[in-house]
This record gives C-alpha cells, structure tokens and sequence, in this order.
C-alpha cells in the first residue's frame, strides 16, 4: 500500500506539473497572441454615415495603442465585417468577428441596427459597444449585462434642447414632428418631451412621419397652420439621415422660418447642400468637429486629420475613443480581456476622465445619461459652438426607458 500511496502520489505530481506545465504554456500562448477587436459595423449602405468615421477614429486609437506597446504587452489587431447597413447582415456580420476571435465587437451606432451584431457577442460572453446608439436599450436593457453605448442617451438630447431652448433661447410653444421609423428618434423625442413642460413650456401639437416618406406635405401644412394660429416659437424635430434632410427641406420650403431643434443626428455639414441657406437649426453634441472648447478634442481632430487626411464630419466620429480610453483602463486593472471582469470595473466609473470629459457607468445603465453637451448652429454652411448646457436633474428611468409617457 505504501509503495502503491507513493506511486500515485508520484504520479499526481507529474500530472499536475504537466497541468501546471500546461496552463503556463497556454497563458504564454496567449500572450503571444494580438488581442482582436472585431467590427461588425456599416462600411456600406446608410448606416455608413455613421459608422464610417467612428471606425476610422477607433482604428486610430488602435494604432496609437499599439505604438506605445499595446495592451497588457500584447498587439492589437482590427478585423471588419460589413453589416450592409442591414439588420439580417448584421448579425452575421457579429458571428463572423466573433469566429475570428474578437474579444470585443463594435456594432453600429444605432439600437435597431446595431443589436443583431451586439446579441451575438452577448450570447459568446463577449462585450460589445455601439459605436454611438443613443437609445438606452443600446446596452444592459435590450441586450444584456456585457453590452455597452458609447453614446449619450436620446432622451438627454432632447431634454438638453428643452431647458436650453427655454431658460436661453425664450421659446414657450413648441411643436414636435416624430420621424418613427427608429427607437432612437422616439427617445430623442421623449427627453424634449418630458423636459419642455417641466420647465413651463407647452407642446402646441405632434406629428409623426417616417425616414422614406417622400413628401411630409400634411404635416408641413399642419405646422405651419400652427406657427400661424397658436404661435409656437420652435420646432423639435426628432429625425436622421437620410431622409432628415428631406424633411428639413420641405419644412423650410413650405415656409416653416421658426427655429428647428433635432438631436445630434442631423450633426455636420455634409448635409446641408440638400437645404440651401438653412439657418436657425441646432443640434446638441459631445464634441465639435471645429472649435470644440476642449483642448483634448482639438488635438484628436487634429490627429484624425493627420491619418486620414481630413478631419470628420460629425460628433459621432468621436465618442468611441473616449469609451476605448476607459475600457483599456479595465483591461489594464483587471489584467485580462475577460468580460465578466472588465465590466465590474467599468460600471464602478464615476466621472472618469477622458478625451472627451468625464463619463460614468452603472450596473444599470451602459450609456451616458448626465454630460455636458455643446449646442450648435448649424447655418451659412458651417458649424458654430453655441454654449455648453448640462441639465438641472436626472432624467427618469421611466423617461429613459419610455416606460410611461412623461407627466
């Protein structure tokens, strides 16, 4: 028995050098390895709009990563799957990454859009993070606990456009023209609606439209019978591209002069040939693309431009690098890539610094709900910074998840 007892006890001692030779070898395999960012995102269709630029910025903060070493000693590599701007693409568009290894998946910068690529990584223990979705449901909601937005929330544009437009601007009687055709117009609408009245104001009236409506003609007659009969004093349009020009186009052709107000949807100039002398439009952002207050965004404009030739067009180009600045912090403390981890220790953020000014996550909410944003003019073929507004209180969760209408 005894020379038996010691034979097995030499043997578990072998075995378990060689597990222990074998998990070192493994761990060092895996060092050796490049950490691999998928992008399930639009390259192509619609969507591209924003996508597009958001990559790009997220490419170049891969690359300034890499030249200063990578992360956790280990090269970061981009691999790319194109959604077609199409939901059935998108989710392809996720598993394919996600084949090749990603350790995180971007998805587009919408919830509708973005979710198919997003549930994927969900389901493979992996995080995601839309490049800018601004509906709440673009995170722990609506795809689950590893998901995250690196966007601010829909309702707080709308709220932000709201006290803005009446505690700055003077406006009292306000109309507001839906575009359903997404969720994130919805919740754009929502945080005016919710905020507007709060603040003392009155919604006069409401209408709906859909992105690829040709012609809004009724709706344009019905606003401009109250711009003439109640007097309303702004426009809170909740629309996108492509049809949000359209929109705007025929509003201000059929003699609609009042403000318009949107969310950073219609952001930058790329647009504004479809409506000439457009002017009176403003749009809340989380960075200007010229004259940005912050020093920080300045000097990322000017690296966009020094890589790619050009700086962006829109916002939306930046919000993904400050979310990577936060996430290789995890990373970093955590010592792995490993979800589970990395997302304990971003949802205890609390105004973490980055590029783009403070940010902060919860358990509860994967997206910004209580920021800065700037207001912009968008007239004469240019933006202008107008001020930076933060708003007085906490949105509602009923507001934020549209629970209820607001009260």
């Amino acid at each position: 028995m005894k020379i038996r007892s010691g034979f097995l006890a030499g043997l578990a001692g072998v075995l378990g050098l060689a597990t222990g030779l074998g998990a070192v070898t493994r761990e060092a395999r895996a060092a050796d390895q490049d950490i691999v960012l998928g992008f399930a995102v639009a390259l192509s269709g619609g969507m591209n709009a924003y996508d597009g630029e958001a990559t790009k910025m997220a490419q170049l903060w891969i690359d300034q990563t890499n030249a200063k070493g990578g992360l956790l000693g280990r090269q970061i590599k981009a691999v790319y799957a194109d959604t077609k701007s199409d939901r059935v693409e998108g989710a392809r568009a996720g598993l394919k990454v996600l084949q090749e290894g990603a350790v995180l998946v971007f998805a587009t910068a919408d919830y509708d859009y973005g979710a198919p690529a997003a549930l994927q990584a969900q389901k493979a223990g992996m995080i995601s993070v839309f490049l800018g979705a601004s509906d709440p449901k673009a995170g722990v909601i609506g795809v689950g606990p590893y998901s995250f937005s690196a966007e601010k929330a829909a309702q707080l544009e709308g709220a932000t456009m709201a006290e803005w437009g009446y505690e700055k601007m003077g406006y009292r009687k306000a109309y507001v023209l839906l575009d359903s055709a997404i969720e994130y117009d919805k919740s754009t609408c929502a945080g005016f609606d919710w905020a507007f009245p709060k603040e003392g104001g009155t919604i006069v009236g409401s209408d709906t439209f859909k992105n690829d409506d040709p012609s809004i003609g009724s709706q344009v007659t019905r606003i401009a019978n109250a711009v003439r009969d109640q007097k309303i004093d702004a426009l809170m349009l909740c629309t996108y591209q492509p049809g949000g020009s359209s929109a705007v186009r025929q509003l201000r052709d059929g003699g609609i002069k009042i403000p318009i107000l949107n969310g950073s949807s219609m952001d930058g100039t790329y647009w504004i040939n479809a409506v000439p002398n457009l002017k009176d439009f403003y749009v809340p952002v989380q960075a200007v693309v010229s004259g940005d207050p912050m020093q920080s965004v300045q000097e990322l404009t000017t690296e966009y431009a020094a890589k790619y030739g050009k700086p962006p067009t829109t916002q939306y180009a930046y919000p993904i690098y400050a979310w990577l600045q936060l996430w290789a912090k995890a990373v970093t403390t955590a010592g792995t890539t490993d979800a589970k981890p990395v997302v304990a220790i971003m949802q205890k953020d609390t105004n973490e610094m980055t590029a783009l000014g403070p940010r902060s996550f919860t358990p509860k909410m994967h997206i910004q709900t209580d920021i800065p944003l700037t207001i912009v003019d968008i007239a004469d073929g240019k933006q202008t910074a107008v001020t930076q507004w933060r708003i007085k209180e906490p949105i509602p969760v009923a507001v934020l998840y549209r629970l209820k209408k607001p009260s």
